[in-house]
């Protein structure tokens, strides 16, 4: 008869210092991570409130003149071959997507701000942004300066 198989795997070792289990956090720890996820929140809100209010390129658009025009296709509609009738359509759909869209989304960005300059530079350091990228983001350069974070690092 075979002699018997041993197992090849290690006891666990021991633990030798009285430090907390491991997989459990301190409250410190924890009270450090609830501050960065609530600096990520008011940084993103802040931002995604800029881009939504940023005013967009090219003429304003004349909700009465796109109805026109929505109008004039209808019309044209009645006659047109397989071809033009397409894109016709097309061209109202687009017209619609545009007038439906047209309506200025208004953020109120004065609470946001706040909340930004309050949490901007911890959260800044912590990921190291620098002011460049910031004003990438779209950040002026008076939030900035009233959070703290200047052009120079050091």
């Amino acid at each position: 008869m075979p002699p018997a198989k041993r197992s090849t795997k290690k006891a666990p070792a021991k633990r030798t210092s009285r430090g907390p289990k491991p997989g459990t956090m301190s409250a410190e720890h924890k009270q450090a991570l609830a501050q960065g996820r609530e600096a990520s929140r008011h940084v993103r809100a802040y931002l995604d409130a800029l881009e939504i209010s940023k005013p967009k390129r090219g003429r304003k658009l004349d909700p009465k003149s796109v109805e026109k025009r929505i109008a004039f296709i209808d019309q044209q509609l009645k006659e047109a071959s397989g071809f033009e009738k397409l894109n016709l359509l097309a061209d109202k759909e687009s017209l619609q997507g545009k007038l439906a869209g047209s309506g200025q989304v208004i953020v109120d960005l004065s609470s946001l701000r706040r909340e930004f300059v309050k949490h901007a530079k911890v959260y800044g350091e912590r990921k190291n942004i620098s002011y460049a990228t910031w004003r990438a983001a779209g950040v002026p350069a008076d939030d900035l300066k009233a959070a703290g974070i200047s052009r120079s690092r050091g």
